[in-house]
């Protein structure tokens, strides 16, 4: 998702210490220039406020909900753009022709993300979270456009990589930004639900692309799909361009009066009184934070771990959603119409994520994403019990997908409540990129499932869950609750 997500039909074709300071719950880390603050964060000067104080007595209210639908409404863009091409294939090669294998196409768009997420997420730390969340969209709806409108296949394939640059930004920015204006006590389930969008996404070019189908031949639908799916994008710049640059960012920039201000459009929406207390400074040095130090002794552990969970997550879902049909189709399993699965398996999404969100208040981050990960390795092998019913593959591939996404969205909500602020958005972007590589490298792990060997195969796919879930018990810190991490030098 993101991670990238779920599509059907051609899609299927295509598309990781020392002791040291203690730190949350007792877990130690590594002596380090940049660390998590302990549970209870570092009371501010006296006759100031924090910014988590300042959120956590504005409440969640109206302003969060709009700000979640509209980081929603242009991740729904997002996976949009993203599984378009698997809908448009057929159309495509009648119109264009396509010599030699579609892959390359179809893998244009994760290329560019795998290039986009660090770029922009590295920008957003820099500029600012707002410059780069409208930026990214404007990117998206020229690109998207400009794919639609290719005159040959290799205009086309590189149209699709410059949308997948523009899009990958929308992930570890759009989670940036929603982050930073929560309070502890929602933020984890706020998170998760800004991924249920993905689904919604998923459903609106599935109805899309069947409708297209209904009223034009595939060689001029596939344009029409392609710029119908580029422009609820502008819906998104429209609605975000009052949305105010992050609080938490601006404090860490030594910018008060604008983070004050920025919380005082937090307290109007809401009809909440903002303390009246001035805002803390942030601590010394943290706006003095380099994107290095991710890499360096007291952070590489915990980027490394969790580039190690987005790959393994990437990979194993990947591996399965987008090429097991293909394999099914030539043992004469048939799964009917591509739009209808597509539907099934993107509304199976729902109850996953809705779990998830539920559990990752009760229970905690780190329990919820490893019972996920690891159900879903346990359910990897629900195919061998399927045999070649066709609704029994389509019943097991639903639980699949319901236990796939539930972890997904718990580790689109985990992942930036472990960055500092100062290096939050490069964070999530660089290891949301080790995703993105695993995505692009799918189709070679999933050589074995097409050449026959399911069980192998299966078992390489489980395995990529379970190493990822070790992945998240080796972080061994529990977020749940927390103030974010401020960046705070030792």
């Amino acid at each position: 998702m993101l991670s990238l997500k779920l599509t059907t039909g051609a899609v299927w074709h295509g598309v990781l210490g020392a002791p040291g300071a203690p730190t949350l719950e007792g877990v130690t880390e590594p002596p380090t220039r940049l660390r998590l603050p302990a549970h209870a964060a570092p009371a501010p000067p006296p006759g100031t406020q924090s910014v988590d104080s300042a959120l956590a007595a504005l409440g969640t209210g109206r302003f969060q909900v709009r700000l979640l639908l509209i980081c929603g409404l242009t991740f729904a863009a997002a996976a949009m753009e993203v599984l378009v091409m698997g809908f448009a294939l057929r159309g495509i090669t009648a119109d264009l022709g396509l010599p030699g294998s579609p892959v390359p196409l179809l893998m244009a768009t994760f290329l560019g993300m795998l290039l986009g997420a660090p770029f922009w997420g590295l920008l957003a730390d820099r500029l600012g979270r707002r410059p780069v969340f409208l930026t990214t969209t404007v990117l998206g709806v020229v690109f998207g456009l400009l794919g639609a409108l290719s005159p040959s296949v290799e205009v086309l394939f590189v149209a699709r990589v410059l949308t997948g640059f523009a899009v990958g930004g929308t992930m570890p920015v759009d989670y940036s930004l929603l982050s930073e204006f929560l309070p502890p006590a929602r933020r984890g389930r706020f998170l998760v639900l800004l991924e249920s969008f993905w689904a919604v996404g998923t459903l609106a070019l599935a109805a899309l692309a069947y409708g297209l189908s209904a009223l034009l031949p595939p060689e001029a639908g596939w344009r029409w799909l392609l710029a119908l799916a580029a422009l609820p994008g502008v819906v998104g710049l429209l609605v975000r361009a009052g949305v105010p640059d992050s609080p938490y960012w601006l404090q860490v920039r030594g910018r008060l009066d604008e983070a004050r201000a920025a919380l005082t459009v937090v307290a109007r929406v809401n009809r909440r009184a903002l303390p009246t207390a001035p805002l803390s400074p942030a601590p010394p040095g943290a706006a003095a934070a380099r994107h290095r130090d991710l890499l360096g002794p007291g952070w590489r552990d915990r980027t490394f771990l969790l580039a190690g969970a987005w790959f393994g997550m990437s990979l194993g879902y990947y591996g399965i959603f987008s090429w097991l049909p293909a394999y099914l189709r030539t043992h004469g399993v048939d799964l009917g119409e591509t739009y209808r699965t597509a539907m099934i398996l993107a509304i199976a999404q729902i109850p996953g994520y809705l779990l998830a969100s539920l559990l990752i208040e009760w229970v905690g981050r780190r329990v919820t994403l490893m019972g996920f990960m690891l159900a879903s390795a346990a359910g990897a092998y629900l195919f061998l019990l399927a045999g070649e019913s066709a609704v029994g593959v389509l019943l097991t591939s639903a639980l699949l997908s319901a236990s796939l996404l539930g972890g997904w969205g718990a580790l689109y909500a985990y992942t930036p409540e472990l960055f500092p602020t100062p290096l939050r958005a490069g964070g999530m972007g660089m290891v949301s990129a080790f995703g993105r590589l695993a995505s692009v490298l799918s189709p070679l792990a999933a050589a074995a499932l097409l050449g026959g060997h399911l069980g192998q195969a299966l078992t390489v796919f489980a395995a990529a869950f379970i190493i990822s879930a070790g992945c998240i018990w080796g972080i061994g810190i529990e977020t749940r609750g927390c103030p974010l991490p401020d960046g705070e030098r030792h």
